[in-house]
């Protein structure tokens, strides 16, 4: 009797331990909370250089020509970019790992805020970094004026670069049209099989002659 009650002690410790355990390692997703933070604050960093960026692009642009302007607009479409990337990491990674937000007292919320899981997001990631890899390799192909031998190198790495980002967003893309494909074909089977077996489940009804019973001859 005494064993049992000292085995029973035992795993009750142990069953409070456990949770003890589960709840220390839930509340450790707050950790990510300041990183977050610290991601929003340093849009305060990309809006510096931006303004900075956007007053060169004004002071200058009675002497400028066609293609530092463009080159200008690149660059700003950039930071552009970047900061909708870093929008996209702070909201989707605060609502997917840390906390749900409560926007019911914001009526102007966007509607993609709170519906991006976390394959979705990173499909967005990944397209973001493939645009912004190509208006870098934009703004590096407009900028050179004489081509030279480093210029071929460089141009040659960010092309590699490039396509890489570009194959991976497709594949992983692909990858998760495919996990989808056998998830529904999956469920459908069986969908399929408990339809079918209540198919065959039903009596079969007799056959009735303009509502009136049948008769059966006598002999």
């Amino acid at each position: 009797m005494d064993h049992q009650k000292i085995t029973e002690q035992r795993k009750k410790i142990f069953e409070n331990l456990e949770a003890w355990g589960e709840q220390a390692i839930f509340a450790s997703r707050w950790l990510l909370a300041p990183i977050y933070l610290g991601l929003a604050a340093s849009l305060v960093v990309l809006l510096f250089i931006f303004m900075k960026e956007l007053f060169h692009l004004f002071t200058h642009m009675t002497h400028s020509n066609e293609i530092d302007v463009i080159l200008g607009l690149l660059a700003l479409v950039d930071m552009a970019l970047t900061g909708s990337l870093l929008i996209i990491v702070i909201f989707s990674g605060y609502e997917n790992f840390v906390s749900k937000i409560d926007h019911s007292g914001h009526s102007d919320w966007p509607d993609w805020m709170g519906t991006i899981d976390f394959t979705a997001l990173k499909l967005k990631l990944l397209s973001s970094i493939v645009a912004i890899s190509a208006i870098q390799l934009l703004k590096e192909f407009m900028s050179l004026k004489t081509i030279t031998e480093g210029d071929e190198r460089k141009l040659y790495w960010l092309v590699v670069i490039h396509l890489v980002f570009v194959s991976s967003s497709v594949l992983l893309a692909l990858s998760d049209w495919i996990s989808g494909m056998s998830h529904t074909e999956h469920a459908k089977s069986n969908g399929g099989g408990s339809d079918e077996t209540e198919t065959n489940a039903k009596p079969v009804s007799a056959p009735i002659t303009a509502g009136k019973p049948v008769v059966k001859p006598k002999h």
